[in-house]
């Protein structure tokens, strides 16, 4: 048998190769969603506002952003208290609105809501991490100019281009 010769490998190959060897795990993880330190389920079983006279004070909407909790701190709208029974209320069918001013909070995850963007309805699938931006994020309403070439006599060399 013949011997094998040793080969000598670089320091990026080495890091390659290890690299290589620590992708072949057999199975990864899920990483596990949290919301500030806390689980779906725990954010789910929250009270949306602070309830008076409780011991911890935790609630949904003293875990999210400033500008959230400012937003929120004024009270939902009779409209958008209207959107939320409408999505608790929805049993696995879209829901169709044009409140993109309203927050993505916990009893939104897993409902499929329809944005209006201006033109039709975009269709969203609301996740866990979705929670704390707003509905109208998720709906784009600007679209991107797209241009055709110069017309005839827009330049001096598109005179002499022959129509037909």
């Amino acid at each position: 048998m013949a011997k094998r010769k040793k080969r000598f490998m670089t320091p990026k190959a080495a890091r390659r190769r290890t690299r290589k060897l620590r992708a072949r795990v057999s199975e990864r993880r899920k990483k596990q969603f949290s919301y500030r330190g806390h689980s779906l389920e725990e954010l789910q079983a929250m009270p949306l506002f602070p309830v008076e006279g409780s011991a911890d004070g935790s609630s949904v909407v003293s875990l999210l952003s400033a500008r959230a909790r400012r937003t929120m701190g004024r009270g939902i709208s009779t409209d958008n208290e209207h959107l939320r029974n409408r999505v608790k209320n929805s049993s696995g069918r879209p829901v169709r609105t044009h409140r993109r001013d309203m927050l993505i909070i916990p009893e939104f995850v897993g409902t499929s809501i329809h944005i209006h963007n201006g033109q039709g309805y975009t269709p969203v699938d609301i996740k866990p991490e979705m929670i704390g931006h707003y509905l109208g994020e998720y709906a784009i309403t600007r679209r991107g100019v797209t241009h055709s070439g110069p017309g005839v006599g827009a330049t001096k060399s598109s005179k002499h281009v022959p129509l037909k």
